[in-house]
């Protein structure tokens, strides 16, 4: 990660190396906090942001969803987010807006600790790299499950609800693969450790639903929309291990995985090993969107 200038910290802008916490800040110890991912992209326009609002509002919603008691707006949050891109000179970035609770408490009641919110901008690449992106990435079933709607908020953007997919990340990691796909308490497939998972079979587009423990991503319904709107079968429906091993396609969606093929899952080539036509497609619609190339798509731009 390369510093940028500045961090936007409670209201202010503050010098990239004095956005600090105390050690008993209470998300520290115990991930109570919320954040979103967000990406900005260089335009003939000039550099805009990516369903700014969109993001903002769900991670007011996330807030909410975990009792913290946020009292800035999803306008404000946005307004703030193009504040740190300004200030620090930023065209094609990545976003990351963080509300957590501070000091004041301890112990698992956050009551008396304060709410802060931060929101930091730097250049970031393709999150599983550019070879990836090309020819796609080797995954594997996790050992462990995803959270579902009975133990956390999986929908919602909680700090702590992580540790979940950060464990999967290692192990995958540790095996030799790029990333884990974890499967929710049930033996259906959720999603990868931090994106949503598109299946494609004789032409039709399948994803988990949300319902699945799945995060109802602001990527994956951008897809969906377009592939749609392509005229291209899309279902959001259970799917199972085997559907993986018998898909002609399948590719990740994310802010930071934006599409990125699956060469292989679980050791079994995906297709004939290369990123498929339907996975091809994607790729260049989305592209497009985010950098405002197609009109009927440039309400989702933000532009700086």
């Amino acid at each position: 990660m390369n510093p940028t200038s500045k961090i936007w910290v409670d209201g202010d802008l503050v010098p990239w190396e004095e956005a600090t916490v105390h050690v008993l800040t209470h998300a520290l110890h115990y991930g109570t906090g919320v954040f979103e991912g967000i990406r900005a992209y260089e335009t003939d326009d000039g550099p805009a942001v990516f369903r700014l609002r969109e993001h903002m509002d769900r991670l007011v919603a996330s807030a909410k969803a975990y009792r913290i008691p946020l009292q800035l707006t999803g306008d404000e949050l946005s307004e703030a987010a193009i504040e740190v891109i300004h200030a620090n000179e930023l065209g094609a970035c990545y976003v990351r807006p963080l509300v957590f609770y501070g000091t004041g408490s301890m112990g698992l009641n956050p009551a008396g600790a304060d709410v802060r919110a931060i929101i930091a901008a730097w250049e970031w690449g393709s999150y599983l790299g550019e070879e990836g992106v090309r020819n796609g990435i080797r995954v594997a079933t996790s050992s462990w499950r995803r959270i579902d709607h009975t133990m956390l908020i999986p929908n919602a953007k909680g700090s702590g609800g992580y540790l979940n997919s950060v464990l999967a990340k290692q192990e995958a990691l540790a095996a030799g693969y790029e990333e884990a796909i974890l499967l929710n308490s049930d033996g259906f497939v959720a999603e990868g450790s931090g994106e949503n998972l598109f299946l494609v079979k004789d032409g039709v587009v399948r994803t988990p639903t949300w319902l699945a423990g799945a995060l109802n991503g602001l990527t994956r319904g951008t897809v969906i929309t377009m592939l749609r709107d392509e005229g291209i079968e899309v279902i959001e429906t259970n799917l199972t291990r085997s559907d993986m091993y018998y898909a002609d396609e399948a590719f990740f969606t994310g802010t930071a995985a934006e599409v990125t093929p699956l060469r292989e899952i679980d050791d079994r080539m995906v297709g004939n090993g290369r990123p498929g036509p339907i996975t091809v497609r994607t790729q260049e619609l989305y592209s497009a969107v985010v950098t405002g190339k197609l009109e009927q798509y440039r309400h989702w731009l933000e532009y700086v």
